[in-house]
């Protein structure tokens, strides 16, 4: 089994900066893809970024230039970096790996880590 564990959640103004981290329970090589899901109050879970293990990235539209999703195999920890930080992006934050398996695709999630973006 696999941990996802986040941190690096909190409060930020308008225009402010986070780092959410993403650190696994064994290597993160072994994921095909990452990624940052988000899941504001009464809305669905949505894909904020993914990387694959090629190193590959995709940001949607609403963070792109803002945003940056990357990975560091050695500490086994997937980083976004968030700038110009804005209250719509408050939101409860979650860590995915995926990996493949004979049985087809297997999710793995992290507990979430609240950001709230408010002055």
């Amino acid at each position: 089994q696999v941990q996802l564990v986040e941190s690096g959640g909190g409060l930020v103004q308008p225009g402010g900066s986070l780092r959410l981290s993403c650190t696994a329970s064994r290597s993160i090589s072994s994921f095909y893809t990452m990624g940052w899901y988000r899941q504001a109050p009464g809305k669905q879970r949505e894909l904020v970024a993914s990387i694959t293990s090629g190193g590959s990235t995709n940001h949607v539209d609403s963070v792109k230039g803002r945003f940056t999703i990357s990975r560091d195999n050695a500490k086994n920890t997937l980083y976004l970096q968030m700038s110009s930080l804005k209250p719509e992006d408050t939101a409860v934050y979650y860590c995915n790996a995926n990996t493949l398996t004979a049985q087809g695709v297997k999710y793995y999630w992290g507990q979430g880590t609240q950001v709230t973006v408010s002055s």
